[in-house]
């Protein structure tokens, strides 16, 4: 077991007359607890991918002003957790939440109309998450905002590659009765061999990168996992929406 260096990070714990059980014991209790702190991660990143979206898209199409303002909510808090010591690993993961909510308040707001410039709005944190990640600061935050970038990059080059591009302009300036219909046209359009290979190569990238990160210790590679593997289900929920509507 000691020759696992996840289980020997237990030894400063321990005095040195510690006997091998109790070794034992202290290195299970120490693996435990860092593998509990890792799925809170993972389950947070998750949660903050695929549940307030629901809150956001209706707030930018009625009140994109809102949605704006509120980042700086986002923030504020953030920074206030990550400032506690207790609280850090959440404060830190709702700044990178914050940089994604900023993202989508402004193009689902005002530009949503143009599938073009969706990608380098959504990426216009990009530059601070990477300066964050060099410096060794906000590691948590700034990899759920990657594995959440990569998520939306992935899923946006299938509606280029299975040709969506034309219906999401006109879902985007149509009123929501007739936008169902458009919707509809969209399913059909996917449901051939293509659009299917696309598809099947759109969850086979999320999942060997999600769980070539899971594979990891470090924890902001869980909120980097959470948040790539959680686009699966976001995305799977968004097609069955379609389907039923």
């Amino acid at each position: 077991m000691f020759n696992n260096p996840w289980f020997s990070l237990t030894s400063t714990w321990l005095p040195e007359d510690a006997d091998a059980s109790q070794q034992d014991t202290w290195s299970f209790l120490r693996w435990d607890k860092q593998q509990r702190q890792l799925w809170l991660v993972f389950g947070g990143a998750a949660f903050l991918v695929s549940v307030p979206v629901f809150v956001q898209a209706p707030l930018v199409r009625f009140a994109p002003g809102v949605s704006l303002v509120l980042t700086l909510g986002w923030f504020l808090g953030a920074w206030w957790l990550y400032r506690r010591s207790r609280f850090t690993r959440w404060g830190d993961i709702l700044l990178g939440f914050s940089w994604s909510w900023l993202a989508g308040s402004i193009y689902w707001g005002w530009f949503r109309q143009e599938p073009l410039v969706h990608l380098p709005i959504e990426a216009i944190a990009l530059p601070l998450a990477l300066w964050g990640i060099k410096r060794g600061w906000g590691k948590i935050g700034n990899f759920f905002y990657l594995g959440s970038l990569l998520g939306t990059a992935i899923t946006d080059i299938y509606f280029y590659l299975t040709g969506l591009i034309p219906y999401w302009r006109e879902v985007m300036t149509v009123d929501p009765d007739v936008a169902n219909v458009i919707l509809q046209n969209a399913t059909t359009q996917v449901q051939n061999p293509w659009g299917i290979s696309c598809a099947v190569w759109l969850v086979s990238v999320l999942l060997t990168v999600g769980l070539w990160s899971l594979q990891k210790r470090q924890t902001h590679w869980w909120a980097f996992g959470g948040a790539v593997l959680s686009t699966i289900f976001v995305d799977g929920l968004f097609w069955l929406a379609i389907s039923f509507a």
